[in-house]
């Protein structure tokens, strides 16, 4: 197993055994994580401005909203216990706190991405075959790894055509303006970065794939702990709730929506140019930001084509030994979808997409 993930694995393992030992319980204090990228900065803005106070308030509890600055990072923390929540995607929550053993839900599916992750490669007019016979980093194990290997199945390459050097997201700005690092493949912001960096010189940078050409199979994912949930629907109320107010404002159209949008612009490091050019390049709908509606969000929670991408995403993993050590096959952690749709193992559900609370809020029972 890759270093990279031990940790929290072991956090993961300790975490199980104690909720064997222990009945979870009503509680009124929360707290949830999240780190930059397009996509979660309005969780950033409903933290600061108030908005998750007002819906934790309504329901008789208090929600406290971390930026954490390291992406995996923060998804150990949550996988050990720390945080009851975090942003994260749909192979994430899968490959570190379900397999794990922390029975997880994707309480909001927010958004997938449709070009906010991507595969660079120094040089103009490079294309993507260009990549056999180079080093590639990535966050390993991470959905910038699973966009690279749906990158070489569609010219016929193999990941070991390549080597991946496992980067964080932190680093990997400053890893492609060495000589060393000849191509990436991340995420927003980082990815806008570079691209912006490097083509103000004059070698330039081909983007040679992106997450545009997989619609639907990156998907930003509020996940909370389900125990937790289970006993506390509180917290599922007031985090969805909290979160399509924002997204409503976001896509008003006014002053309002302009301020709030510069503002996480300014939070996520950019200006309000390069922030509105990232979440054009999320998905999408009738809005260029993000779900625009829980309606929309709730369609995409609700469609039979989530457990089959869900099962992609799971050979992936488990090709890459990411279920876990007595994983026989891809099947080994399971899945529970809307409408009573269980895919993988039925006897150790540990991912819930569960869009009873993005339902509420569709149908203004929030």
């Amino acid at each position: 197993m890759p270093p990279l993930r031990l940790p929290a694995l072991l956090a993961a393992a300790f975490a199980a055994l104690v909720s064997l030992s222990s009945v979870a319980a009503t509680k009124d204090h929360f707290s949830v994580c999240w780190t930059i990228y397009a996509g979660w900065m309005p969780w950033e803005y409903a933290g600061s401005q108030g908005i998750v106070d007002k819906w934790a308030k309504k329901y008789g509890i208090s929600i406290d909203v971390v930026q954490l600055n390291d992406y995996v990072e923060s998804i150990n923390q949550y996988t050990a216990g720390q945080f009851d929540g975090c942003t994260m995607t749909n192979m994430d929550a899968l490959t570190i706190p379900a397999a794990g053993g922390v029975d997880s839900t994707a309480l909001i599916i927010s958004d997938f991405s449709n070009g906010n992750d991507g595969v660079l490669l120094k040089g103009k007019d490079r294309q993507l075959a260009d990549l056999k016979g180079l080093s590639v980093n990535l966050v390993e194990l991470s959905v910038s790894h699973y966009l690279l290997a749906r990158a070489l199945d569609s010219v016929g390459l193999k990941e070991q055509d390549l080597r991946v050097v496992n980067t964080s997201d932190a680093d990997i700005v400053a890893a492609f303006n060495t000589d060393q690092v000849q191509a990436v493949t991340t995420w927003n912001p980082m990815l806008s970065e570079i691209k912006a960096q490097s083509n103000a010189r004059t070698s330039g940078v081909s983007e040679v794939f992106n997450s545009s050409q997989i619609p639907g199979e990156i998907m930003d994912m509020m996940v909370v702990n389900s125990a937790t949930l289970k006993d506390n629907p509180a917290l599922g109320k007031a985090l969805t709730g909290a979160w399509f107010e924002v997204v409503a404002l976001m896509n008003a159209g006014n002053a309002d929506s302009q301020a709030a949008l510069q503002h996480m612009a300014q939070a996520s490091g950019t200006d309000l140019g390069g922030f509105q050019a990232q979440l054009a390049t999320t998905r999408l709908f009738a809005s260029a930001r993000l779900f625009a509606s829980a309606r929309e969000a709730l369609a995409f929670a609700t469609s039979p084509e989530l457990p089959n991408t869900m099962a992609r995403v799971a050979d992936f993993s488990f090709r890459h030994g990411l279920l876990g050590e007595g994983a026989k096959d891809s099947s080994a952690v399971g899945m529970s979808f809307a409408n009573a749709v269980i895919s993988g193992a039925a006897d150790n559900l540990k991912l819930r997409f569960d869009p009873s609370y993005v339902q509420m809020a569709a149908d203004g029972k929030l």
